[in-house]
C-alpha cells in the first residue's frame, strides 16, 4: 500500500443501503405475494396457494440457526453477494419449471431454495447495516431501508404483476390458449427477476462495505458452540419474553391479510371478490399501494428520528393496524368504482409502511444489542416471520370457510392484542433520540 496515497473517502450509506434492501425485498415479496397471483393464474386453489406459499417462508423463521456461522466464516459482504447471485440463478430456473406437467410442486421446491438463500442474505445484509452504522445513523437511514425494501414490493407486485397481465393479453390476442398464455407471461417475468437479482449481486460485489473485518477460520464445533451461546444469551435478555410476544402480536393481523388480499382482489365478484385483472392489481395494489408504502416508510423514518422511538411506538402501531378496516369495507361494499378501491388500498399501504418501520427499529435497538447483534436481530426477525407464516398458512382455509367479508372482520379482532401490548412495552436501551439528548 502506498503511504503517500490518500485514503479512499467512505461511501455514503445512500450508495448501498437502498440497493441492499431492494435486493432483500425482492425474493421475499415475490415468494410471499407475487407467487400467489401467479399460481392463481395457473388455476391452483386458494387454500393450496396460501398454505404452500406460507410454508416455503420457513427459512425466514429459523434463520437464526445458521446466523452464528455467518459471523465466524468470511465477511458479511461475501454472503450478501453470493446469495444475490444464487437467487438470480434460481429464479431463472423457476422460469423453466413452469413448463413442466408437475410445475406446481417443482416450482414450490425451487422457491423453497430461494427462500433459504434469501433468508441467509437477510442475516448478512442486516449485519452490514448494523455494523457500519451507529444508532443515530440507523434511525436516520431506517426510512431509506424500509422504503427500498418496499420499493421491491412496488416493482414486484406492481411492475411484474402488471407486466404479466400485459404479456398475457398479447399472447391471448395472438391465439394462445389461456393457460399457456399465462405460463408464457410468467416465464418472462421470472426470467426478468433473475436478471435483476444477478445484476444487483455484481453491483454489491463492487460497492458494498464488508460489514466488519473478515473473520478467522473456525471449526464446526466452535460454530455449534456459538449457536448455543447465541440462543442462551437471547433468552436471558431483559424483558425478552415480553419482546417476543410484542413481535408476534404487532403483525398478527397483517399475517392473516397478506396472502388473502391479492386473491380477494382477483376473485370474481360472484364469490365475494372484486374481480380485478392482473393489470389492475399491478396498478392499484402493486404500484399505487407500494408507492404509498414507500412514502410512509420514508416519512416514518424521519418522524422517529425527530421524536424518538419510545415516544412514537404506540402511534406507529395504530397507524399500522387500523387501516386494515379498508379491506373489510371493500369486501362488504364490493365497489365497482376503481377510485374507491385504489384509494382504500393507498390508505392501507401508507399506514402499513409508516407503522412497519417502528417494529424494525424496535428489534434493532431493543432486542438485537449485545455481543451477538446480527444473530439476535436474525432471531427476532425469525420470530416475527413465524407469526406471519403460521397465520398465512391458515388464512386461505379461514377465508374459504367464512367468506372474504367475514374473514376481514375477524382480522380486525386479531389486531386488538397489538394495541394492548404496545401500550405497555418496556424499553431496555435508550433509543437514538434519547441517546443523542444525553450526549
Amino acid at each position: 500500500m502506498n503511504p503517500n496515497r490518500p485514503p479512499k473517502p467512505a461511501r455514503s450509506p445512500l450508495a448501498w443501503v437502498p440497493t441492499l434492501y431492494f435486493a432483500m425485498g425482492m425474493p421475499f415479496v415475490v415468494l410471499n405475494m407475487v407467487s400467489a397471483v401467479m399460481f392463481k393464474d395457473l388455476q391452483i386453489a386458494d387454500a393450496q396457494i396460501a398454505f404452500w406459499t406460507s410454508l416455503i417462508m420457513w427459512p425466514w423463521t429459523i434463520k437464526f440457526l445458521w446466523s452464528p456461522f455467518l459471523e465466524i466464516f468470511r465477511t458479511k459482504k461475501f454472503f450478501v453477494v453470493t446469495t444475490q447471485l444464487l437467487s438470480g440463478v434460481l429464479f431463472g430456473l423457476a422460469a423453466l419449471t413452469l413448463h413442466l406437467p408437475t410445475f406446481f410442486a417443482v416450482t414450490v421446491a425451487v422457491f423453497a431454495v430461494v427462500a433459504f438463500s434469501g433468508a441467509t442474505h437477510d442475516i448478512a445484509a442486516d449485519g452490514v447495516y448494523m455494523s457500519e452504522l451507529n444508532a443515530t445513523d440507523q434511525a436516520k437511514y431506517i426510512g431509506w431501508q424500509g422504503a427500498f425494501y418496499n420499493l421491491a414490493k412496488l416493482v414486484a407486485t406492481g411492475g411484474l404483476v402488471w407486466l404479466a397481465g400485459w404479456l398475457y393479453e398479447r399472447f391471448s390476442a395472438a391465439g394462445t390458449e389461456t393457460f399457456d398464455a399465462y405460463v408464457q407471461s410468467w416465464t418472462i417475468v421470472m426470467a426478468i427477476l433473475g436478471i435483476v437479482l444477478f445484476a444487483l449481486g455484481i453491483y454489491h460485489w463492487k460497492i458494498l462495505p464488508t460489514g466488519g473485518a473478515a473473520a478467522e477460520k473456525h471449526s464446526l464445533r466452535e460454530g455449534l458452540h456459538g449457536l448455543r451461546e447465541v440462543i442462551t444469551d437471547f433468552f436471558t435478555k431483559k424483558h425478552i419474553w415480553y419482546y417476543i410476544a410484542f413481535i408476534i402480536l404487532y403483525r398478527l393481523g397483517e399475517g392473516f391479510v397478506m396472502k388473502i388480499v391479492p386473491l380477494f382482489l382477483k376473485a370474481d365478484t360472484a364469490v365475494g371478490g372484486l374481480g380485478l385483472s392482473n393489470q389492475q392489481i399491478g396498478l392499484y395494489y402493486g404500484t399505487f399501494g407500494a408507492g404509498a408504502f414507500l412514502l410512509g416508510s420514508l416519512l416514518a423514518g424521519y418522524y422517529i428520528a425527530h421524536r424518538g422511538l419510545k415516544r412514537t411506538l404506540f402511534t406507529l402501531c395504530c397507524i399500522f393496524n387500523v387501516p386494515f378496516v379498508v379491506y373489510a369495507l371493500l369486501a362488504w361494499m364490493q365497489p365497482s368504482q376503481m377510485w374507491i378501491v385504489g384509494g382504500g388500498i393507498i390508505l392501507e399501504y401508507f399506514g402499513y409502511g409508516f407503522g412497519f418501520v417502528g417494529l424494525t427499529l424496535f428489534m434493532m435497538q431493543q432486542v438485537a444489542p449485545g455481543r451477538h447483534q446480527m444473530a439476535h436481530y436474525a432471531f427476532a426477525s425469525g420470530i416475527m416471520n413465524l407469526s406471519v407464516m403460521m397465520t398465512g398458512a391458515v388464512s386461505g382455509y379461514l377465508s374459504d370457510w367464512l367468506g372474504y367479508a367475514h374473514f376481514f372482520v375477524l382480522v380486525l379482532l386479531f389486531t386488538i392484542p397489538a394495541f394492548l401490548i404496545t401500550w405497555f412495552v418496556p424499553f431496555t436501551y435508550p433509543d437514538g433520540k434519547d441517546a443523542a439528548e444525553k450526549q
